[in-house]
């Protein structure tokens, strides 16, 4: 017997093993028990009632996300679908009736980790270690790129990509009733933004949350394998996503949410109720120097529209937006942001590159001129503003002088964050088709560290320089992972998105707003005793009193709310704003009431 054949005949027992173990042990039994048959829970008026609302138990879930934050709103999407259909999440792995994994194909160490994670999963299934007959599915970009050969070797039972979430009950059910050995649907949508699907977050706790406004992408960046994953671009209709962000702000107490979107800026609702609200808009999507492939109609709401809707709904909710392309931000855009305390002021600014001939073979429509002049008309208008990055090292013929271009534009610009990766080809790409993926693995991962090492030098330096001394709005998250009894320390964002660590009374008291300053503002002559007490989701002001790279260190002062932070005049960079918040500073590191010492970090 040849080597193929004995390939071919091991497949075929393999999959038998386990087509015949499914069904024989698979089936649950169709008995209309739900898990209220077996609770008993005071706040529930009538069991009877709530039996009858409810789906029949189907089984239980895991679900592990890998990649974006879109994939993080994906699980949320499916979790909202699973629920709907009777189905249950376990946090525990070896519980699960189906284990799912939402994967990410943007580079190979991506998808390298998921096959290690299927090959674990199907090891500890035939050690019993997990339940032997549990449902393995592969959800998400690798499943739309790879679609059947994940069904291959048997490591994967059910291959569903990202535009067919709402069809995984029918996958299940068929897997599960109809005793069918695999399942898959990988069919990419024109169409599909799953607006009418409120998605369900895990933790309720979160004071954070992601909400997708657009799916797919239509650029086609050389490298990029998103529009063959994630289909054209289309986006939800904005009424949905105010629904979804009200709902989130005032039934789950979330005071920020995120919005998401493969080229989010592009945002452009054409629904009927869009374009008869907005027949005729003169919005200029892209800027001198930067060219877009998209010919769009001028009826409809815009990104700007969307982004002002958004943050009229509460003065109290942060407003920011991932991952943007830098063709779209037009200067309405970009006065918005300025003229808006809770938009965010940070940018994500992808430059990928910072030479014009590596720019022109990814395709990515500017030139390093272009975007250096868009640098600077973001910093006149938003002069607070911190910057964030993606950068690729050793892509399809790149030049030791078009390296030194992205080193000299890193040092140019200095961004506060940075997403930096040696070049991985996928194929699909136009890269793939047209280029040759020529450059070594040891100077890619060389140019890599120099680029890393630019990124950590240049930010250090400039949060030295901004940030250790000012007052900082952080939204506060809750006990940071270093905290320890005697030693407790929180963290949180601030505006610019910058992760703040910052120590807190054991009792987590603190002052407020009414404890230290009159009714004009002004700090009271004699500082009381604290009455406040910190919790996520608060506003609290913190001073800002070490850098260690990108993560900021402080001092916790007093909570607010973003509203009164913003009318204080503490958070301006010019010289008058900040003698202000010097005095204030200075005044509260005087002795106080031993009950009301600052705890310093």
């Amino acid at each position: 017997m040849n080597i193929r054949a004995t390939i071919t005949l091991h497949r075929q027992l393999t999959s038998r093993f386990f087509s015949t173990e499914r069904q024989r042990r698979r089936r649950l039994p169709n008995d209309g028990k739900v898990l209220q048959h077996f609770l008993s829970d005071g706040r529930t008026p009538s069991a009877t009632t709530t039996a009858s609302l409810l789906p029949p138990y189907r089984g239980t879930f895991h679900i592990k996300t890998y990649g974006c934050q879109m994939n993080v709103n994906d699980t949320d999407i499916v979790r909202s679908v699973l629920f709907q259909a009777g189905w249950q999440e376990t946090l525990q792995e070896h519980d699960a009736t189906v284990l799912l994994t939402n994967t990410c194909a943007i580079r190979e160490h991506a998808e390298t980790k998921v096959w290690d994670r299927l090959k674990q999963l199907r090891a500890l299934q035939r050690k019993s270690s997990y339940n032997r007959h549990a449902i393995v599915g592969v959800l998400g970009c690798m499943a739309e790129r790879l679609q059947q050969d994940l069904l291959q070797d048997n490591l994967a039972d059910l291959v569903v990509g990202p535009d067919a979430y709402r069809d995984l009950p029918r996958l299940l059910n068929t897997l599960l009733d109809e005793e069918e050995d695999q399942a898959f649907n990988v069919q990419l949508s024109l169409e599909e933004t799953y607006a009418d699907i409120q998605p369900v977050r895990r933790s309720k706790e979160d004071v954070s949350a992601f909400v997708s406004i657009q799916r797919g992408c239509a650029n086609r960046c050389s490298f990029c394998i998103v529009p063959f994953t994630r289909g054209h671009e289309r986006s939800r209709p904005m009424q949905s996503i105010l629904d979804e962000i009200q709902q989130l702000h005032f039934e789950e107490n979330v005071k920020e949410v995120t919005l998401l979107g493969q080229n989010v800026n592009s945002y452009h609702d054409t629904s009927e109720t869009a374009r008869l609200a907005r027949p005729y808009q003169d919005y200029r999507m892209s800027n001198e120097g930067f060219h877009s492939r998209i010919r769009r109609q001028d009826a409809g709401y815009f990104f700007a529209d969307l982004l002002e809707a958004v943050s009229d709904i509460s003065p109290e909710l942060r407003v920011r937006f991932t991952s943007p392309h830098p063709k779209d931000y037009p200067t309405t855009l970009l006065t918005l942001m300025a003229e808006r305390p809770n938009i965010c002021q940070h940018l994500h600014m992808p430059a990928q590159s910072g030479s014009t001939t590596m720019l022109q073979r990814m395709k990515r429509g500017y030139t390093r001129e272009a975007y250096l002049q868009l640098m600077n008309d973001v910093h006149s208008i938003l002069p607070d503003v911190a910057i964030s990055s993606d950068f690729i090292a050793g892509f399809c013929g790149e030049t030791e002088e078009e390296h030194a271009d992205t080193l000299s534009l890193m040092e140019h610009v200095r961004y506060d964050q940075a997403y930096m990766f040696a070049y991985s080809m996928r194929e699909k790409t136009h890269a793939h088709r047209t280029m040759h993926d020529n450059v070594p693995e040891d100077v890619k991962q060389r140019r890599l560290r120099e680029i890393i090492d630019v990124f950590h030098r240049t930010v250090q330096a400039k949060n030295e320089e901004r940030e250790v001394g000012r007052l900082r709005l952080v939204l506060v998250e809750g006990e940071s992972k270093r905290s320890q009894p005697g030693n407790l320390r929180w963290h949180g964002r601030t505006d610019q998105n910058k992760r703040l660590v910052f120590a807190v009374a054991e009792n987590r008291q603190c002052w407020t707003d009414d404890d230290l300053f009159g009714q004009k503002g002004l700090l009271m002559d004699a500082i009381p005793v604290p009455t406040g007490h910190l919790l996520p989701g608060d506003y609290a002001v913190v001073e800002v009193t070490e850098a260690k790279g990108h993560t900021l260190r402080g001092k916790l002062l007093w909570k607010t709310s973003l509203a009164r932070f913003q009318a204080s005049g503490l958070s301006g960079i010019d010289m008058e704003s900040q003698e202000h918040a010097a005095s204030v500073t200075r005044q509260l590191s005087l002795p106080t009431e031993p009950s009301a010492t600052l705890v310093h970090c």
